[in-house]
């Protein structure tokens, strides 16, 4: 079990705060000139991946004592714990092992509640590639004969973010034929120009959800299937064309779909962790189950970094100390997502789950009220598009915000011109950031007074660069991991539980209650709730 602690009681925390005293005096820039192996000290390698941290206001001191403070709050101890199976969602009494999924290859049993779940795991990922082989080969084939060649995926959250981020961002894995579509909102919108743009006879439902009662996927689903008896009339011919990623079986069963085409997955996959389980089925299909298993083989490489290296030596663990020293030191309480590659566009919104559905908490394992802020506010863009959307702020707003900065060096594409000029663009704003631009540097080039203020850039704007190589399958398997473990080592520190996520459910409860007073005359809610559901009644179908 994971200890509980007060971060705030150990002596690293007290030390921190004394430093940040001296460190609030002092500007990167200065750290850079007192320092010449800065850069150094600060950046670790990992295979195809370089991250440096050395644009931040962390010295030696610093770094020392968030290692201490990591160390006070049992992180060793807490990632043995997660990767031996040990409950560590307590709330919910399970087990966290979205990790066991892809060190499958790995000959050694890990045992949960009697039984061997590496076994389980090994049959569904034959299953899935089995499955994906009859695809992709036409042996598995649509109700009038034709080879599948459309996928859509019916999801939310974690059933639909992880998938499609990691189908955009390996675009060019795609296999030959093969069109893939994303389906998550309940707005019907969504699904209408899907389905406008494709054909039942061609088209493999993938119906994500795994309870197989979430009311948005499930609202979708009937829409799809609807829409498929439409236009082919007998119902028998579902089990050609939807599949299901489930536990509900019976659930399953009743919607029409067949048994063999019934993907498990297990509670201790949490969802936003669940794109390595059968929820990755659109993934592999799309990109070839041999890519997929190059997904798992890297986030297993960085598991096992994770797992063994020296703190001081361990990306995850230093990305995350960098993250606690921003939001609990200098009171940064936003995080920027920088990736200047546009097929990493999804990643942000990704993050934006992963992280704060993960540590948005306000009570700590023992249920009592935080005094320390956790996890900060997260969003992002894709370069260089941010630049002319949020980057002002970045820059010159009064509110200082980290940003993660992440490049990938060999474009896919052969343009190296456009290449050359995003990956100088992705350089020079980490650059731009840190060094900002003085009221004297201004004068040298702007003569008019009056102007002079506006263009001064205060810089000491802390950021990270996290450089891939390439974007590979397996290198991007390594980054999500990577973001994973960084954001259990924070729940760890601030002494919350990271696997559950009740704040998603109270709004879904009250919109049933409210669906429900659309059909009769109410007095049960506030005054503007009751002003908000009467003109919903009183406009839905009226004409415009």
């Amino acid at each position: 079990m994971l200890q509980s602690h007060n971060p705030t009681q150990a002596k690293a925390w007290k030390h921190l705060e004394n430093l940040y005293q001296q460190a609030k005096n002092k500007t990167i820039k200065q750290l850079f000139t007192e320092n010449p192996q800065r850069s150094e000290d600060f950046s670790l390698n990992f295979e195809n991946m370089y991250v440096d941290y050395s644009k931040t206001l962390l010295t030696l001191d610093i770094k020392n004592q968030l290692i201490e403070l990591a160390k006070f709050c049992g992180l060793q101890e807490a990632i043995q714990a997660m990767f031996t199976g040990q409950k560590i969602n307590q709330t919910e009494g399970r087990a966290v092992l979205h990790t066991a999924l892809r060190n499958a290859f790995i000959n050694e049993p890990l045992i949960l509640d009697g039984v061997d779940i590496k076994i389980r795991i090994k049959q569904v990922l034959e299953k899935m590639k089995l499955f994906c082989n009859r695809v992709q080969t036409g042996e598995f084939l649509g109700y009038n004969g034709k080879k599948i060649t459309t996928i859509v995926n019916i999801g939310i959250g974690g059933s639909d973010l992880g998938p499609y981020m990691v189908t955009e961002a390996l675009k060019p894995y795609w296999v030959k034929g093969i069109q893939t579509y994303f389906v998550s909102n309940v707005d019907a919108n969504h699904i209408k120009f899907v389905l406008e743009k494709i054909k039942a006879e061609d088209t493999l439902f993938i119906i994500a959800s795994k309870t197989f009662t979430t009311q948005e996927t499930m609202a979708n689903a009937q829409t799809a299937k609807a829409w498929f008896l439409n236009d082919v009339g007998d119902s028998q011919h579902i089990a050609q064309h939807f599949v299901a990623l489930s536990t509900n079986s019976k659930a399953v069963k009743d919607f029409g779909i067949a048994e063999d085409l019934q993907f498990e997955f297990w509670d201790w996959v949490g969802g936003r962790y669940s794109l390595w389980s059968a929820i990755g089925l659109s993934i592999a299909l799309t990109i070839g189950y041999k890519h997929f298993e190059d997904l798992l083989l890297g986030a297993s490489k960085m598991d096992d970094h994770f797992k063994t290296a020296p703190f001081e030596n361990n990306i995850p663990v230093m990305m995350a100390l960098v993250g606690i020293w921003h939001v609990n030191f200098c009171n940064y309480n936003q995080l920027a997502i920088l990736p200047y590659n546009q097929l990493l566009h999804r990643f942000p919104a990704f993050l934006q789950q992963a992280d704060m559905e993960s540590n948005g908490k306000y009570v700590n394992r023992h249920g009592e009220t935080l005094d320390y802020s956790t996890v900060p506010t997260i969003f992002g863009e894709a370069g260089t598009n941010g630049q002319h959307a949020f980057y002002q702020l970045l820059h010159q707003g009064t509110q200082i915000i980290p940003c993660d900065f992440i490049g990938v060096v060999n474009a896919t594409s052969d343009h190296k011109n456009q290449q050359d000029i995003l990956f100088a663009n992705f350089i020079a704003q980490t650059e731009a950031l840190m060094n900002g631009l003085s009221i004297e540097e201004v004068c040298k080039t702007e003569t008019n007074t009056k102007i002079q203020p506006f263009k001064v850039f205060q810089g000491n704007r802390p950021t990270m660069s996290i450089v891939l190589k390439d974007l590979t399958p397996y290198n991007l398997g390594s980054m999500i991991a990577m973001y994973e473990h960084k954001i259990f080592v924070q729940g760890v520190i601030w002494n919350i539980f990271s696997f559950d996520q009740f704040g998603v459910e109270l709004g879904k409860k009250l919109a049933n209650v409210v669906l429900k007073d659309f059909e009769k005359n109410t007095n049960t809610h506030d005054g503007s709730t009751e002003t908000l559901i009467n003109l919903y009644k009183k406009w839905v179908h009226a004409s415009i």
